[in-house]
């Protein structure tokens, strides 16, 4: 096979809908990056059947650059669909997510194909991790982002920013994986379905696009709420994978939730009732142990022998759980207030918010504080 007709290295897929004002230079901008690196690569632009100039300015990019490809795609819309289309698409063995908008910085991409190369099965672009961050954006989107990135990380605690837009895969990862795109957020459909093992982070800048309008809807975060419960479904059908693994913890956790309130219980009522004390003293100390008891049950059974089995580590940890544990009831009383007094939600309903916000809290900082993995050097 000659080196003109040999695939590409890397696909770089670039979704687009009404992005004429871009779609131009930032098409451009990675060609040029990719030329400065010597990577062998395409540029991939997969349209939603825009209805401004997008795909008449990409077909002037075809005829000028012959690594430019347009895909334009007429039925069930959507980013995420757009990004699948291209997987299908991709002739590279490596393939890199990019948007349209400038909101990613194209200079990193060499360094996503480096990390692929040195043995990552996918790369991620993080806003969160040390050294990333996001440019000016208002407080409702700000919330929105992180709501989103913290229910992404209760099945991938690892991640920082397992929503991220910019990211990189082997072509391995996404072959043939049954991957039900919707929304906006389609690197958790991958991490979720997608066969992988490694996955590492680099920090990066999120900024605001330069020119159009950013397409964040309420349908999106339904959509996103919908995926999230599909790819756990996928999880606990297949018994595989990172998703699972992680799913398996949760469940154990929320078991052990559950233990507690019987166990938090049937002491009130029995301190109350039999032993005959006051009933804020007997709920004390029904709080305080059905706390131990959680702590036991999840340190040997939820996430057992994790973090070491040494005495001094386990008074820790279970310093850590109490504290943990009061922080989840102010989260759970904050979000309870939020909801009835500034969004005016019926008190009952804004609970039930509070009491997921307070479980998502426990499980994310008891997972990654609490229970966090010692390294393997630990004498334990």
């Amino acid at each position: 096979m000659s080196p003109d007709t040999a695939p590409p290295d890397l696909t770089v897929i670039i979704p687009t809908y009404r992005e004429e004002e871009n779609i131009g230079a930032i098409v451009r901008e990675v060609s040029r990056t990719l030329a400065d690196h010597s990577i062998r690569g395409e540029i991939l632009v997969v349209d939603d059947s825009s209805p401004d100039r997008t795909i008449p300015l990409v077909r002037d990019l075809e005829r000028e650059l012959p690594h430019v490809r347009l895909v334009v795609r007429s039925a069930d819309p959507g980013l995420s669909q757009s990004v699948v289309e291209g997987f299908r698409n991709a002739r590279g063995a490596v393939i890199q997510v990019i948007d349209a908008d400038f909101s990613h910085p194209t200079t990193l991409i060499p360094e996503f194909f480096r990390k692929i190369h040195e043995g990552a099965d996918v790369v991620i672009g993080s806003r969160y991790t040390a050294g990333g961050g996001i440019g000016e954006w208002p407080l409702s989107r700000r919330i929105i982002s992180l709501g989103a990135t913290a229910l992404g990380r209760i099945l991938f605690p690892e991640i920082t920013d397992p929503v991220s837009g910019f990211f990189a895969v082997r072509r391995e990862v996404v072959e043939g994986a049954p991957l039900q795109p919707r929304g906006y957020k389609i690197l958790m459909e991958v991490l979720g379905k997608g066969r992988w093992t490694r996955a590492v982070e680099i920090p990066y800048t999120f900024t605001n696009r330069k020119e159009g309008a950013s397409k964040l809807s309420f349908t999106t975060i339904l959509a996103y709420a919908v995926q999230v419960a599909d790819i756990s479904a996928h999880a606990f059908s297949r018994r595989e994978g990172p998703a699972w693994r992680e799913l398996r913890k949760i469940l154990r956790f929320a078991l052990v939730g559950l233990s507690g309130i019987v166990v938090n219980t049937g002491i009130l009522w029995a301190l109350t009732e039999r032993a005959g004390l006051y009933y804020l003293y007997s709920s004390a100390v029904a709080i305080e142990t059905s706390i131990i008891t959680n702590f036991l049950l999840n340190d040997f059974w939820t996430f057992g022998g994790e973090s070491g089995h040494r005495m001094g580590r386990r008074i820790y940890r279970f310093l850590s759980f109490e504290a943990v544990s009061l922080g989840g009831l102010v989260v759970n009383m904050a979000v309870l207030f939020i909801g009835k007094e500034i969004f005016g939600i019926y008190y009952l309903v804004a609970n039930l918010l509070g009491i997921l916000a307070g479980f998502i809290w426990n499980y994310l900082v008891n997972r990654n504080v609490t229970w966090r993995s010692l390294p393997l050097d630990d004498t334990q």
